[in-house]
C-alpha cells in the first residue's frame, strides 16, 4: 500500500480560512457594534432623559442582585434551591409583618372604641 502525499495546498487554505474566521469575525463584530454613547445619541430626548434618571436606580438594583448571587453561591446547594428558600423566607417575613400591623391596627381600633364609649357616657 502506497502512502499518499499530504495535500499542503488544502491544509494551507484550511488554516488561512480558520484564522480569518477566528480573528476577522470578532474584529468585524467590534467594528459594527455601536458604542453606548452612539446608541444614546440616537435616543428620543424623552427616552434619554428617562434613561439618565433611572440609571442609578438600575445600577443599584444590579449591584444588589450580584451581591445576593454571591451570597447564594456560598451555599453547597444549587443556586435555584437557595433562591427559592430565600423567596419563601421573605414571603413569611412579609406575612409576619402584615399580621403584626393588623394586630396593631386592631388594637388601635379597639382602643378608639373604648375611648369613644367612655366619652359618650
Amino acid at each position: 500500500m502506497a502512502k499518499q502525499s499530504t495535500n499542503w495546498r488544502l491544509w494551507t487554505k484550511v488554516l488561512v480560512g480558520g484564522i480569518a474566521i477566528s480573528v476577522g469575525g470578532p474584529l468585524l463584530t467590534m467594528r459594527l457594534t455601536p458604542t453606548e454613547e452612539e446608541l444614546r445619541s440616537r435616543y428620543n430626548p424623552d427616552l434619554l432623559k428617562k434613561s439618565v434618571e433611572g440609571r442609578e436606580e438600575r445600577q443599584q438594583e444590579f449591584d444588589d442582585f450580584v451581591t445576593r448571587l454571591k451570597e447564594y453561591s456560598k451555599s453547597d446547594k444549587p443556586i435555584w434551591v437557595v433562591v427559592k428558600e430565600e423567596e419563601e423566607r421573605r414571603k413569611k417575613a412579609v406575612l409576619g409583618a402584615a399580621k403584626v400591623q393588623q394586630k396593631e391596627a386592631d388594637a388601635r381600633r379597639e382602643e378608639m372604641r373604648r375611648e369613644a364609649g367612655l366619652e359618650s357616657r
